[in-house]
């Protein structure tokens, strides 16, 4: 079960930190899991199930783990790395660690650190409008629907849950922050949106890419 630490607020100077949850790391891939005739939705299911069991009415927040398909080592340390353990971070130095140089025009959608350059300027998105590039991004090639969108981008218990008509909004806004590059994020009428590879855009993935929800 993939489990992403939330922001909390910093405690005061005296008071002592005590457990307040655990997130277990699992080294488990797609193709390993289909082999099993699971998936890993199915997997988190399970285990989101067996924990309210042994503990009714326990809250849990799962991600899967993406790393680019060239990654090696132990499953489980790559799990960590993506969801961006600390002890793991720690360990890791990028060999390819990303600044921009009078080369580097276009759009560079750096996953691993949350911002998105747009020649060479950090471009104002929100939290929410990069997570909807970042979605669009690690399923490029893929049509998603706004449906699909608001199931990746917001949880159930979430108060400002949007609708459909309001996605469309979201993409907009995104697009106006992309300026001249605002093709990127194509609209498929009836349907949605996409992303697919594009000439001005280079994708930083430096191992530490962040999770899908569940």
């Amino acid at each position: 079960m993939f489990m992403a630490p939330q922001r909390i607020p910093m405690s005061t100077p005296n008071e002592r930190p005590i457990p307040k949850g655990f997130a277990l790391y699992v080294g488990l891939d797609e193709a390993t899991a289909a082999e099993r005739g699971l998936d890993l939705g199915k997997v988190v299911e399970a285990l989101k199930k067996l924990t309210n069991e042994l503990v009714p009415g326990t809250e849990t927040y799962a991600a899967v783990a993406l790393a680019p398909a060239s990654s090696r080592g132990r499953q489980v340390d790559l799990v960590r790395l993506a969801l961006q353990e600390p002890s793991a971070v720690a360990k890791y130095k990028p060999e390819d660690d990303f600044e921009p140089s009078d080369g580097d025009g276009g759009v560079v959608v750096d996953i691993s650190r949350k911002r998105v350059l747009i020649d060479y300027t950090a471009a104002p998105l929100t939290f929410k409008e990069f997570e909807l590039l970042q979605f669009l991004v690690v399923h490029k090639g893929e049509t998603i629907s706004r449906e699909e969108i608001i199931k990746a981008l917001w949880r159930e218990d979430e108060l400002d849950i949007p609708n459909e008509r309001t996605i469309d909004v979201h993409v907009r806004r995104l697009r106006s922050k992309l300026g001249r590059f605002e093709d990127i994020v194509r609209t498929v009428r009836g349907v949605g949106y996409r992303y697919d590879n594009h000439a001005d855009v280079t994708v930083m993935h430096a191992g530490t890419p962040s999770p899908d929800l569940f």
